[in-house]
């Protein structure tokens, strides 16, 4: 099951690492790549619940299986994305099947997971479950440096052999289904579907439409407003997809509180750290993993460590170290992205790291061994759907911050260099929208007194870009500061460990 994960988690962060190819190649704009690397994440998040229900209801043999199915076939179609007016198009509906294929996968994958292991061994291996699946998330952008010098499209490939050994494990290990006589809740998958989605949308487009625009915060309130009628609808339905009454537990909503605000940084700092690294220290996509490879290792140190304080205090240490750890690591990091040497950075790129690995596995697991009157298939539902929705508003967000903040900057350069008034606006909107690759390779040509003010600016606008990345990075710092805030309000202690039960609501009762 962990070889059949592994590569729904490596996606989540492989495509950052490749996007100034990506871009180049297929002549996508920045906010058209963060819609390829948010299509997945966002269908995650929106059909995770789905997929733990599922497994529920089908077996969870059936379900991996299926998921497995999906997410393969749709790699190899996103790798084989032609060029043309439809590249954005086809990428991002299959990056969206990804998504699905991965929320079908993970949930069942788990509930496998929890059931071959015995009540007092299955803290050790859930830990070890989602330790793992998070270092794989840091392994995505050296893997995809590594690939990217042969195609980006081989980022998409690599996930089919994987994905036929993972099903040959699967057949090997003749996993037993448990299924459940119940029906599916289809009105609330709509739900809760729609709400992410619609939502995500309006802080998405919030740098191109602005945020005094009505369809910006139509989105964002009809979005929520959804959620809230998702909600409402789950708590009364006598099958419901997620069963909502687990939040009575506190420690549980702190777990899933602090795992929100965690997320917020942890998917999106490989996303804008790589094209910083490429845009700003003008690295090449090699280097830039290797750049990315000092938070891995700080995160997987930290993960182990937290583990074991988990084993023998609970959670609530290691949620708030990993919070302090982490808000001081990414402020840090901030500080530091103006000096322009990677090598000055790499000790607060591994404290945010090591932060941010303090928090994911121990929160986890903990969410999970509280899954009490609820089946772990949909506690964990719950979770991963908190987990996604939160990377998806965290590239939403920070992008429309960094978009804003980059224009703004590139503006005051130009002006400074003599570019006409009416001219300005357009140009550092075209820089924003482009910048995404080496600078030193993207310098515009010409003999115009515009394209020559830019070719003698470029060492400038990479400063800019520096400066509007720190205001991403002060960001991911203050989420993990309210995850700390959050933290002090566990109630401490280990989990039950109740065993798997029916889901139970008041209908039931």
């Amino acid at each position: 099951m962990m070889f059949a994960v592994a590569m729904t988690f490596i996606d989540q962060t492989i495509v950052s690492i490749a996007a100034p190819d990506i871009v180049s190649e297929l002549g996508l704009s920045a906010s058209g790549m963060q819609w390829v690397v948010n299509a997945y994440l966002l269908s995650l998040a929106a059909f995770f619940a789905v997929g733990g229900r599922l497994a529920d209801l089908w077996g969870p043999r059936r379900v991996v299986v299926a998921g497995t199915l999906i997410f393969v076939v749709s790699s190899a179609m996103c790798g084989c994305v032609p060029d043309g007016d439809y590249a954005l198009t086809w990428l991002v509906a299959f990056r969206a099947t990804q998504g699905l294929g991965a929320a079908l996968l993970f949930p069942a994958a788990l509930a496998v997971v929890v059931a071959v292991f015995p009540i007092e061994r299955r803290g050790r291996a859930l830990a070890l479950f989602f330790g793992l699946t998070g270092a794989l998330t840091a392994v995505g952008p050296l893997l995809g440096g590594w690939l990217t010098t042969w195609t980006w499209r081989a980022i998409f490939w690599v996930n089919v052999p994987v994905a036929v050994v993972a099903l040959i494990l699967t057949a090997l290990a003749h996993i037993s289904d448990r299924r459940r006589d119940e029906p599916l809740d289809v009105k609330g998958a709509l739900l809760i579907a729609v709400g992410m989605g619609t939502s995500v949308l309006g802080f998405q487009q919030a740098a191109a439409w602005g945020w005094d625009s009505a369809a910006t915060w139509a989105c964002i309130v009809g979005g929520l407003a959804v959620l809230y009628v998702f909600c409402r609808y789950e708590l009364r339905t006598r099958h419901p997809l997620i069963n909502l009454w687990v939040f009575r537990d506190r420690a549980f909503t702190v777990d899933s509180l602090v795992l929100f605000f965690a997320m917020l940084a942890f998917v999106p700092v490989f996303f804008f750290a790589s094209v910083y690294a490429q845009v700003s220290l003008s690295a090449s996509a090699n280097q830039a993993a290797l750049y990315l490879l000092y938070f891995f290792v700080g995160f997987a140190i930290a993960s182990q460590w937290g583990g074991r304080i988990l084993d023998k205090r609970g959670a609530r240490p290691t949620l708030k170290i990993g919070c302090v750890v982490g808000a001081v690591g990414f402020a840090l990091w901030a500080g530091k992205l103006t000096d322009l040497s990677m090598h000055d950075q790499w000790p607060y790129v591994a404290l945010a790291g090591a932060g941010i690995g303090f928090i994911l596995a121990p929160a986890s697991t903990d969410a999970v061994n509280r899954a009490i009157d609820a089946s772990y298939g949909e506690v964990t539902g719950i979770t991963q759907t908190v987990r996604n929705y939160a990377a998806s508003i965290g590239l939403a967000v920070f992008g429309t911050v960094l978009t804003h903040t980059m224009t703004d900057n590139v503006v005051d350069t130009l002006q400074k260099r003599g570019v006409p008034p009416d001219q300005v606006d357009s140009v550092a909107g075209d820089v924003t929208q482009s910048i995404t690759g080496q600078a030193d390779a993207r310098t515009p040509t010409g003999d115009g007194p515009v394209a020559t003010t830019m070719r003698d600016a470029m060492s400038s606008i990479r400063m800019d870009f520096a400066e509007a990345n720190q205001w991403v990075f002060y960001g991911m710092a203050v989420a993990l500061g309210i995850g700390y805030l959050c933290a002090l309000r566990h109630p401490g202690g280990q989990a039950a460990g109740a065993e798997e039960t029916p889901a139970q609501s008041p209908v039931h009762r």
